[in-house]
């Protein structure tokens, strides 16, 4: 009876011992070699349909472009991308809202970051980051910033931005009432076709852990 009793308290520890090396395995982020093809290069993104940023209210765009540079890089996550002008709106397209036209003024620059990989989909998910833009809807003006979650799929091209309640946030509202305040949590929608500049080549990105 003690020998089973000790055989059972070995076997006890060891799997204890075995449950914390695989949670501490599953719990690390291990490190991934992101390829971005071609690298480095720069990249112009515009919009495939509308974009909309949602502050309580929808503001829509119906003309969206961006660019900037994209490179290779290690990391988890990792900035595949820079952002460097992002445009909302155009002089004879200008964006929309019940309150008035829109004006949005990003302050980049901005990043692509890259989360995680599927090589099953080519689709890589992450997030746009280090959002801020001033915006101005009639007489409101306030200040968005944030990140907001996105998806970019290599067939495509599409850089898919799809950001959730919570990633963005509210600051100096102004004229605004209770329609806009620092309370409300805007999002931000839209697809954007990425190009390597001056050419029609969509450029992928592959993640993979060394």
């Amino acid at each position: 009876m003690k020998n089973y009793l000790k055989r059972s308290a070995v076997a006890a520890c060891a799997a204890a011992a075995a449950l914390a090396l695989t949670a501490g395995t599953a719990s690390a982020a291990p490190s991934t070699v992101w390829t971005v093809s071609p690298s480095p290069a720069s990249f112009t993104a515009v919009n495939t349909g509308n974009i909309v940023l949602t502050a309580t209210i929808p503001m829509t765009c119906t003309a969206s472009n961006a660019s900037g540079t994209m490179a290779s890089t290690t990391g988890n996550p990792a900035n595949v991308a820079a952002i460097s002008t992002m445009n909302f709106g155009t002089s004879g397209a200008p964006c929309t809202s019940v309150l008035g036209n829109v004006t949005t003024v990003a302050v980049t620059p901005w990043s692509v970051v890259a989360v995680d990989y599927n090589s099953a989909t080519g689709v890589t998910t992450g997030y746009v980051g280090n959002v801020k833009a001033n915006v101005s809807a009639g007489v409101c003006k306030f200040t968005v910033s944030g990140k907001a979650s996105a998806t970019y799929t290599n067939s495509t091209g599409i850089l898919a931005v799809n950001s959730v309640a919570g990633e963005l946030t509210v600051s100096n509202p102004v004229n605004c009432g209770a329609v806009v305040t620092t309370s409300t949590k805007p999002t931000f929608k839209g697809n954007y076709a990425v190009k390597v500049a001056g050419t029609t080549t969509i450029p992928t990105i592959v993640g993979s852990n060394p």
